[in-house]
């Protein structure tokens, strides 16, 4: 069904019993049908330039047990990159509002049918974690590595996505993290902003930070879903530099007890640890 048809930027009553059918899945090939992938160098038998991971935490996780007294809980879900659907995140926060009065025998029931009915979504096998109350206080919350780009005294005046911003400097191949808090984009539905931090991982020609900040800087009146957003930087990035490396890490704030952190990655690294920003 085309997005017009998602319960997203439109008035929907919360659901009072489980209802597989409010997720809506959006095919990730109508968005990268305008990325020019087929340009850039596919991973060893892989279709894509790069692998990847959508993880998305869920704050807001209640049902019933078997005698009626409300549980909660905290999820993560990690979605491969390669699966055919997203989820649409409105839809994703129905969906797990819809457990709030459906009574369960116990917290695996509940956790066999989120991984059945998110799996079926996406059309591919999710991975997720499961955090009961006691497991709360071991919820770490910390900031993504690397340098800061933030503190560049640089005049900005580009608020749509400008990949001819992109610069690399004369100079042997480097190794590096670079790191912003100024990302924000808008939801393509709504129009209401996106909030998040980037981390850039790269072995190549030096990267002019002046230039990526302000590029990171020039998604800020762009509408995009977040994992559309990571993938446009991946592949702006491997063309205007052609780093033999490249990892692109976004961690979104949360909006409606759910935050996404799209992961993209030409390297062989396992996708990073769900590690909350003090932002989310």
């Amino acid at each position: 069904m085309p997005l017009s048809h998602a319960p997203l930027g439109h008035h929907v009553a919360y659901p009072s019993e489980y209802d597989a059918s409010l997720l809506f899945p959006i095919p990730r090939a109508e968005n990268r049908a305008g990325l020019g992938l087929s340009e850039l160098p596919p991973l060893a038998g892989q279709p894509l330039p790069f692998r990847g991971v959508d993880i998305w935490t869920a704050y807001e996780l209640s049902w019933l047990d078997a005698k009626g007294k409300p549980r909660v809980a905290m999820a993560s879900f990690a979605i491969p990159a390669d699966s055919p659907f997203i989820i649409e995140s409105k839809s994703f926060k129905l969906y797990l509002n819809s457990f709030n009065q459906t009574r369960l025998p116990n917290a695996h029931a509940l956790r066999e049918r989120l991984q059945q009915d998110l799996s079926k979504a996406a059309g591919a096998t999710i991975a997720m974690d499961f955090m009961l109350p006691q497991h709360f206080s071991g919820q770490a919350i910390g900031e993504l590595a690397g340098f800061n780009l933030d503190k560049q005294d640089i005049e900005i005046d580009r608020y749509q996505p400008a990949p001819e911003l992109l610069a690399c400097l004369p100079g042997d191949e480097v190794e590096e993290t670079l790191v912003s808090q100024l990302l924000k984009s808008n939801c393509p539905v709504t129009g209401q902003p996106d909030w998040g931090s980037v981390q850039i991982r790269y072995r190549g020609r030096p990267i002019d930070r002046a230039a990526l900040l302000k590029y990171i800087v020039s998604f800020r009146q762009h509408t995009e879903f977040h994992e559309h957003c990571v993938e446009r930087m991946f592949c702006d990035l491997m063309r205007a530099c052609q780093p033999s490396e490249l990892t692109v890490y976004a961690r979104y704030t949360r909006r409606g007890g759910l935050d996404i952190n799209p992961w993209r990655s030409n390297r062989q690294d396992a996708p990073p640890a769900n590690l909350r920003t003090a932002r989310q």
